[in-house]
């Protein structure tokens, strides 16, 4: 069975095994705690221009780590560290396989692939006048020209983690240690200039960083993330200050030079877990701990150029309390503030889960760091389910709840969401018939309609992570998020469509959940299984008659499900 031959996931001998797989999941719950008003499915469908989307990185599916003239970047550092560690050498070597990728994307009738460009395939040192690959610029343009010539849009991400090496080396990277305050703002000007001219006029969504609270906490905080600079009281705040003016620095460099004559739009990407309070008590405290973490960000970008207000005062008295003359958190000029207010055409968030915030301040630590820089605690419901990644809780309704906070917060933005999706453990046997994440992806999406349709959200697009099983950070190949299974250790990485993708079709094909369709009708019967619940127990029945409508209610929809990977 390959992508490409195969008219169905069903083959007899999987069936058998994903049968027994769904029949497992009965007494497995996916989202506790059912609220009959909140969490009821909405029947409808998104705006005809929606956005569907699916995305990957750069380093954790290219592979080509070495080829041609390619530099080294940090997580080829990072990776190659333990020998015993997984590497993205290889990947899913999309590299070479990414017209069969796009393949994948037209079979479930995507228009538009996020993906990310390796810095270092450009410039192999991070600076272009060291010189330009020039077959790193050959592939993306082949890349693009392949997803146009399929009816796809390209949506690019300039940054996603993989930074050069040798600017880590010249630079402290994002730290900008260099008596040339502006070094690293520059070049990565320099970088997305060069993106421009080359993919500008086809390509017409750019993204300049895909969550730089990863690499700012993780990468240059606590380290463990490449770059692995341990500073966890200043570390994560200096690199952050610098990726928000790199940000604007690319996003004047658009304005400026290009919009005119390409008409595209940039963007960043967010990410943010929405923080639930445990107890009325515990409202500020959620709210303190959304705006260190969406905040940090957005405030500057979308909002007035500086950062939240209550990280400010915040931090100001930790000064005070630790015996500081300043702030750990740096302050912006008021060029600055004026360089970076606005600097967003739409508003990217990457968003998977959600977390329970209690209040933890106001005691002064021996030792300051991010974490305890917020005041809060976190911690997650007893009936919230857990996916294969250790902080992956699966509670949907947190998503429309982020998407709201967007609109008030930051004066009604365009919302793209660019990532959302569900792990599973690598394992033997493969999970095909992956019904949680088919579970995740209805439970989720259902929300965002319900922001848009109800809320009135300008939510405009969802992406699903991931298109592929790839290489996932810290965790290697022991994870999954992937719409088809990668075979890592078949050397051509063979990719097989898992139930998922089927479901992803589906969805999109319907734009949503259309009163009366075969498909909603489909949803309907697994809509209480996917909530760990019955339509009985949320009527107010309970006993054994409860257990058998989930069962009939399952088995209703498996032929629907077969039914469809069979005219996918």
């Amino acid at each position: 069975m390959s992508a490409t031959a195969s008219d169905s996931i069903m083959e007899t001998g999987t069936f058998v095994n994903c049968f027994l797989l769904v029949i497992s999941l009965v007494i497995i719950p996916v989202n506790g705690g059912y609220d009959k008003e909140r969490d009821a499915l909405l029947k409808g469908t998104f705006p005809q221009d929606f956005i569907w989307s699916s995305a990957t990185a750069a380093y954790q599916i290219e592979g080509a780590w070495n080829v041609s003239d390619k530099g080294p970047s940090v997580w080829d550092t990072l990776a190659h560290q333990d020998n015993n560690r997984d590497t993205g050498d290889v990947a899913c070597d999309s590299y070479h396989k990414y017209p069969a990728d796009i393949q994948l994307m037209k079979q479930m009738g995507l228009k538009y692939y996020r993906f990310s460009i390796s810095w270092p395939r450009i410039f192999p040192t991070g600076e272009q006048q060291d010189g330009v690959n020039q077959d790193g610029v050959r592939y993306y343009n082949a890349l693009i020209n392949e997803l146009i010539a399929n009816d796809i849009q390209p949506m690019v991400t300039l940054f996603h983690w993989d930074l050069p090496q040798v600017l880590q080396d010249r630079y402290g990277g994002f730290l900008n240690n260099h008596t040339n305050t502006t070094v690293i703002h520059d070049l990565f000007g320099d970088y997305a200039r060069f993106l421009y001219q080359n993919y500008g006029d086809r390509v017409k969504y750019w993204i300049t960083f895909n969550e730089p609270w990863i690499t700012a906490w993780l990468g240059y905080g606590i380290g463990n993330f490449a770059p692995q600079h341990n500073e966890p009281a200043e570390g994560q705040y200096k690199a952050a200050h610098n990726i928000i003016l790199s940000h604007a620095k690319a996003y004047h460099i658009y304005d400026d030079e290009f919009r005119a004559a390409q008409g595209g739009q940039v963007g960043i990407t967010l990410n943010c877990d929405w923080g639930t309070p445990k107890t009325p008590a515990d409202a500020d405290a959620a709210l303190r701990y959304v705006q260190f973490f969406l905040g940090w960000f957005a405030h500057p970008i979308y909002k007035n150029g500086d950062y939240p207000e209550v990280m400010k005062t915040t931090m100001a008295r930790k000064a005070q309390e630790e015996g500081r003359t300043t702030s750990r958190l740096p302050e912006f000029t008021p060029e600055q503030k004026l360089s970076i207010s606005g600097t967003g055409d739409f508003f990217g968030l990457n968003h998977y889960t959600t977390v329970e915030v209690t209040d933890a301040c106001c005691t002064p630590i021996e030792n300051p760091n991010y974490d305890t820089d917020k005041d809060v605690g976190t911690g997650h419901a007893p009936d919230w389910p857990r996916a294969a990644s250790s902080w992956l809780y699966v509670v949907p309704w947190g998503i429309r709840n982020l998407l709201g906070f967007i609109k008030e917060e930051y004066g009604d933005p365009e919302i793209y969401v660019t990532e959302n999706g569900r792990s599973d453990h690598d394992q033997d046997p493969a999970i095909m018939m992956d019904m949680e994440r088919i579970c995740y992806y209805m439970m989720y999406t259902n929300e965002v309609m319900k922001a848009s349709n109800m809320d009135n959200v300008k939510v405009k697009a969802y992406t699903a992570w991931s298109l592929l099983d790839n290489f996932e950070w810290l965790s290697g190949y022991s994870e999954r998020f992937g719409l088809h299974y990668v075979d890592f250790n078949d050397p051509t990485r063979t990719r097989y469509p898992k139930a998922s993708s089927v479901f992803f079709k589906q969805l999109v094909r319907n734009n949503g959940y259309p009163e009366g369709s075969e498909f909603t009708k489909y949803v309907e019967n697994m809509w209480y299984f996917c909530h760990n619940t019955t339509e009985a127990e949320v009527n107010g029945y309970t006993g054994g008659a409860s257990q058998i409508s989930s069962l009939f209610s399952l088995f209703l929809a498996i032929p629907m499900m077969i039914a469809y990977s069979l005219i996918a």
